[in-house]
């Protein structure tokens, strides 16, 4: 009899061991418990730590509770300036409602995946490529409300969501870098002529300084000097005073004679001639008496210009012999004694030949 009781003491406790084996579960600390009773949903929901349920007729679903990072695959779109964009991200999502996850939805990290890539197509056709790039974070906060909707059905709220990369065309990267290059040359030139202005007043003011005291103006060409000196060059540079060159322009101004401009030349000088003359105005000394006719028909001695020298000169042709030592003797002259009257070595005879009466007496005048 008591044997019999022993064994089935031991037959009830192994059973007892069996069922609190398979009832018995662990809910860790980020883990909810949803248990589904003969395929419906317990009003509980299970706690972290040690939990029975029912073998054979209750179904624990653990849910964990964590912050979910999960990347959202790259995706190509077109933005509003009609520029081809491929742009990837990351969402942080986590549960707050683990009946509504289990419930609602089959796999709510599938579900998040896949709204998540919608949601960035979306946002990428409604932006400009100018807010891709410097404006993310509205169109974070644009795209987590575009998720969060539906998700708030699942049981499932969206942290944060980053934009992550957005990468261009070659082409619009070559574009943007020669648009980037230009703005900054443009501002390095305005920043170039601001100080251009300011040394232009301040030199203007150095100027104004120096002209009350002409000798500043040298001592800076000194230590224009020195500074250049200093460098051990070899070529040594001197400035040179505008104002010497404008002195030298007055003076060869000046010394131009009157009435004659600037790009003109001054008219030539036409000398009188003999015979427009003006007789009170002549030196009866400087006329040459063997040219000078009555005053009948001929050139009054008092008409004649003083610088005006008188020859007279005929066309009287040349002996053809030829002279010796290159000089005509002259008429009359006795001959040396021994010289031969004829032969090689004399001299043609030759007779001068009186000029004729109708030879030509003529003029010809010399400026002094």
């Amino acid at each position: 009899m008591v044997q019999e009781l022993l064994v089935a003491l031991v037959a009830v406790l192994s059973c007892g061991l069996v069922y609190a084996m398979a009832a018995a579960r662990v809910v860790k600390q980020y883990e909810r418990g949803v248990v589904l009773r003969l395929g419906r949903l317990h009003d509980a929901v299970r706690p972290p730590g040690f939990t029975m349920i029912v073998p054979g007729i209750d179904r624990l679903r653990k849910v964990n509770m964590q912050i979910v990072t999960m990347p959202v695959p790259a995706q190509d779109g077109i933005t509003r300036d009609n520029v081809t964009v491929r742009v990837d991200a990351v969402i942080y999502f986590k549960v707050v409602d683990p009946a509504s996850a289990v419930i609602q939805v089959e796999d709510y990290r599938f579900a998040v995946s896949q709204m998540a890539q919608t949601s960035l197509r979306s946002i990428i056709g409604k932006s400009d490529l100018d807010d891709l790039l410097s404006d993310r974070e509205k169109l974070n906060q644009g795209l987590e409300l575009m998720i969060d909707s539906p998700a708030v059905g699942w049981g499932v709220q969206i942290d944060r969501v980053e934009i992550k990369d957005v990468s261009l065309p070659e082409t619009m990267k070559r574009s943007m870098a020669r648009q980037a290059e230009a703005d900054r040359e443009r501002r390095a030139r305005v920043i170039n002529a601001d100080a251009e202005l300011q040394a232009s007043k301040k030199l203007a003011q150095a100027a104004q300084q120096m002209s009350t005291q002409p000798a500043a103006l040298q001592l800076r060409l000194l230590q224009t000097v020195v500074a250049v000196a200093a460098e051990k060059n070899s070529t040594l540079v001197l400035p040179f005073p505008v104002e010497l060159l404008r002195f030298l322009e007055r003076a060869q101004q000046g010394q131009q004679p009157q009435g004659v401009h600037d790009g003109q030349q001054a008219p030539e000088q036409q000398l009188p001639e003999p015979d427009a003359v003006d007789p009170n105005v002549v030196d009866p000394g400087l006329v040459d008496s063997a040219v000078v006719a009555s005053s009948d028909g001929g050139v009054d001695p008092s008409a004649v210009d003083p610088t005006v020298a008188l020859q007279t000169f005929t066309d009287q042709p040349l002996p053809d012999g030829s002279l010796a030592d290159g000089a005509p003797e002259p008429d009359g002259a006795p001959e040396p004694d021994g010289a031969p009257e004829s032969g090689p070595g004399a001299l043609p005879e030759f007779e001068p030949e009186q000029p004729p009466e109708h030879a030509r007496k003529g003029r010809f005048t010399r400026h002094h």
